[in-house]
């Protein structure tokens, strides 16, 4: 089978078709939700600042809390059914929320329960997910498979940002969680709709314990092998300084920049654009120059432009912001389809749930450090200074990966490995050798 690219998956194969509208209308629900949730506790609860804060951190404390042992149920079970059950969940949980109101029950206790739940249940959705590509798609289409998922992601978190606030305005904030609702009706159904099943998994016993000991697994796995740990720490640097001023954009760009907010979303929305032009580019890149070079590009080169974000002015000099934005979007996404391919092909099957679950822990558990960083960055030192500083931190965290084994190669491997013992010497390369047979 050549190595090229090779185009048509979406009409030539039914089930990655069902998955991608799935997943696409989950994202895009995500997307409104992270828009329409506010506006709820603001409009009909009068919630104040910390508790619209505390929506947002209830979202993402699933990664934290139960993100590891999900790796491990995820690799002990089907997957296919783990994402039905998760998109039902959020399903039922959205459209309770103007039920609801209509009893006189919403509370913003309520919604703080909503969103942990349906943050838990993203947590199971997108580790299974992860999980289960593979087992739909032959190697040779899983970069291609990989790329249409996040560019569709990113262009339904884009339409899903400029769509929560219309639905709201419209519908009404309260009624609006029927949208949300809506687009995980789409996805159980998509899903469900998928014919590919995977084999039973076997029933086997597993020992008190048993479930602490492959959660370490998960956690050894990373900490063994020099790419998993490159990228994990990677993950975990970037997301810091991402969010590090991604916390504080929309108030820089009002108070220090004085743009209105009309503006501020359309800039915000520009820059999310990237990330569509990102999925397009990453596997063109990559087959030319190779898949860790282009690693290297995506994730240093381009966000090298971050360091124009805090030099936006009024006026043109707002092109200085889309620019720097539209090219950390750019990067963001193209590494993540290239490193999610390597880790589908490299990663033992058995082994991928925990992997993906422990790297989400490892790469999540600095989003609210980042969050909390640009804010007292921008109280201490005012905000153009905390927003130079936390992009400066955007380059910065790629030298994790020009001081790694992705700088001496071109390609990332591809291998797909039976198993990583701790105890095997390191190649040349960095590698945990495999024994001869």
């Amino acid at each position: 089978m050549s190595q090229g690219i090779r185009g048509g998956l979406l009409y030539r194969h039914r089930d990655f078709r069902l998955l991608w509208c799935g997943e696409t209308a989950g994202k895009f629900g995500a997307s409104v939700t992270g828009v329409a949730m506010p506006l709820v506790a603001v409009s009909s609860l009068h919630a104040s600042t910390f508790e619209v804060g505390l929506l947002s951190a209830a979202g993402w404390a699933p990664w934290l809390i139960v993100g590891l042992p999900v790796g491990v149920w995820v690799d002990r079970l089907r997957r296919r059914p783990i994402m039905l059950a998760a998109a039902a969940l959020s399903l039922v949980l959205f459209a309770g929320v103007p039920v609801a109101a209509w009893f006189g029950r919403l509370s913003t206790g309520l919604l703080l329960a909503v969103a942990l739940l349906t943050g838990t249940a993203a947590v199971f959705f997108q580790t299974a997910y992860s999980a289960y590509l593979p087992s739909i798609l032959e190697p040779a289409d899983q970069p291609e498979g990989n790329a249409k998922l996040h560019g569709s992601a990113s262009a339904a978190q884009i339409a899903g940002l400029g769509s929560g606030g219309l639905i709201a305005q419209v519908t009404g904030a309260v009624n609006g969680m029927f949208a949300q609702a809506a687009t995980f009706l789409v996805s159980l159904l998509c899903l469900a709709g998928i014919r590919h099943r995977e084999p039973r998994v076997s029933r086997t016993e597993h020992r008190p314990g048993a479930l602490v000991g492959e959660v370490r697994e998960g956690l050894r796995l990373i900490a063994v092998d020099p790419w998993f740990r490159t990228f994990a720490l990677f993950g975990a640097a970037s997301n810091l300084a991402l969010m590090g001023y991604q916390s504080i954009q929309v108030v820089f760009l009002v108070r220090s920049v004085g743009l209105t907010p009309g503006t501020v979303g359309a800039l915000v929305a520009a820059t999310s654009a990237g990330g569509v032009a990102g999925a397009f580019a990453a596997r063109r890149v990559a087959h030319r120059i190779g898949t860790a070079r282009a690693t290297l590009l995506f994730e240093l080169g381009l966000p090298l432009l971050a360091l124009l974000i805090p030099l936006t002015v009024d006026g043109a000099g707002v092109l200085l912001f889309v620019t720097g934005g539209f090219s950390v979007s750019a990067g963001v996404v193209a590494g993540n389809i290239i490193k999610a391919s390597f880790q589908q092909s490299y990663c033992p099957p058995d082994l991928l749930g925990r992997l993906t679950a422990s790297t989400a822990f490892l790469s999540y558990g600095t989003i609210p450090l980042g969050a909390l960083l640009g804010g007292a960055l921008g109280t201490a030192l005012g905000l153009r200074t905390a927003m130079a500083l936390t992009t400066a931190g955007i380059p910065l965290a790629a030298l994790i990966l020009v001081f790694s084994p992705i700088r001496r190669c071109r390609d990332l491997p591809t291998i797909r490995r039976p198993a990583i013992d701790p105890q095997l010497p390191l190649d040349s390369d960095g590698e945990r050798a495999l024994p001869r047979h």
